[in-house]
């Protein structure tokens, strides 16, 4: 990692570790969800409100945790949100009961908050501004690195252990990755109360940062519905074989992830960070119709996936330098918390929209929502650059 400082290659390494478990955590369930079913005699309905519970509790205080964050150290609360994370999984291997998968989910939902407001508070504060670009996109593509090897992991470890043993394996993995940052977090003291704002002064619930939200709900909309039902969809209009449709989701799962590398060097060489999210977006947005509207073979839809992929990662690290650039001085932590509950909005009411579009004959109406998800998130990304260009003309004057 040429350009980057011993510290900061310490520093990106630990986050990225983090935020690798963060992923393999939240996907650490559904992979068990047959084995879970047997094991507790409960409904694919009623494991599923599990997932609900952990998105519901994630959503509520994740923006909380941000403050925290910004007053309490971002070290301190990583460290403690890891450790929190392991137990909870350790906890539903232990009792293997329904009511403790609850528990379980809702204390994941907890531990799942504090990843992004912290993580960023760090590597925005002690990786250099030149390269931090780079460093959102290594930690990006650490976290999709956790999503991918999650499925064989958790089953690989149920095979050779149990189901117990695989949430228990899973759930150590928290502590485990978060020996790295102890140290700093033992040395990490609370920042003093912050002295109330001056009239007119930067706020964390800007306008700028409002919509940011608002392009955060927009982008898990639009990649959920690809992610979770575009199997289902082309299988429905276009016959498509569960095998084929697997092979081109995966290569837009893969090749995203090489885009968010990809991105890191464009975050770091442009300030026209919008622009580049909405030319990225946008051109997704087009192969994302293509593929839902144009029946082809396996090879072509692999193809235009795969370049779809690239493009949606692509614009992940300007999209966090915007988030960045967004934040006022030292609260970082508050407003990465606040806008990345768009996440968890589209978590919540993603599943129910799309499926309801399957249920009613609509295969292809997947891909034109998700398209058009992205298409409003591109005028808003043309806004931000908008605006962001009168302010730099504003102060030339």
């Amino acid at each position: 990692m040429s350009g980057f400082s011993r510290d900061e290659r310490r520093t990106l390494f630990a986050i990225s570790g983090a935020h690798f478990v963060s992923h393999l955590h939240i996907l650490a369930l559904p992979p068990l969800f047959p084995l879970l079913r047997d094991a507790m005699g409960v409904s694919f309905l009623e494991l599923g409100i599990a997932l609900t519970v952990f998105n519901i509790v994630s959503f509520f205080t994740q923006a909380p945790m941000g403050f925290l964050v910004d007053r309490w150290g971002p070290h301190r609360v990583l460290v403690t949100g890891m450790m929190l994370g392991g137990f909870a999984l350790a906890l539903a291997g232990i009792f293997q009961e329904y009511s403790w998968l609850l528990a379980a989910s809702a204390l994941l939902g907890l531990a799942n908050s504090v990843y992004h407001p912290a993580d960023y508070a760090i590597l925005g504060r002690d990786v250099a501004e030149d390269h931090v670009g780079r460093a959102f996109s290594i930690h990006t593509f650490a976290g999709y690195l956790g999503g991918a090897v999650a499925p064989a992991f958790m089953l690989g470890t149920a095979w050779v252990f149990g189901l117990g043993g695989a949430l228990v394996a899973a759930g150590l993995l928290g502590p485990l990755l978060a020996l790295p940052l102890i140290r700093p977090a033992l040395s990490e003291r609370p920042a003093p109360p912050r002295p109330k704002a001056a009239p007119g002064a930067p706020s964390v619930f800007s306008a700028a940062v409002l919509t940011l939200t608002v392009f955060f709900v927009l982008i898990s909309l639009s990649a959920g519905g690809v992610q979770s039902f575009a199997v289902s969809a082309w299988g429905a209009f276009s016959g498509l074989s569960l095998a084929s449709a697997n092979i081109a989701l995966t290569a837009w799962l893969a090749l995203s992830a090489v885009g968010v590398l990809a991105g890191g060097f464009i975050a770091d060489r442009t300030r026209r960070h919008g622009l580049v999210a909405a030319a990225g977006f946008g051109a997704a947005a087009v192969l994302i119709l293509v593929a839902g509207l144009v029946p082809m073979g396996v090879v072509p839809l692999t193809v235009v996936m795969a370049a779809s992929g690239f493009l949606t990662g692509l614009i992940m690290p300007s999209r966090d330098m915007l988030v960045r650039a967004a934040a006022p001085p030292g609260q970082a932590g508050a407003v990465f918390g606040i806008v990345t509950t768009g996440f968890n909005i589209g978590g919540i009411a993603g599943p129910l929209m799309f499926g309801a579009l399957l249920d009613n004959g609509q295969p292809q109406a997947i891909f034109v929502a998700a398209a058009g998800f992205m298409g409003i998130a591109v005028a808003m990304a043309l806004w931000q650059e908008q605006k962001r260009g009168r302010r730099v003309l504003a102060a030339a004057e």
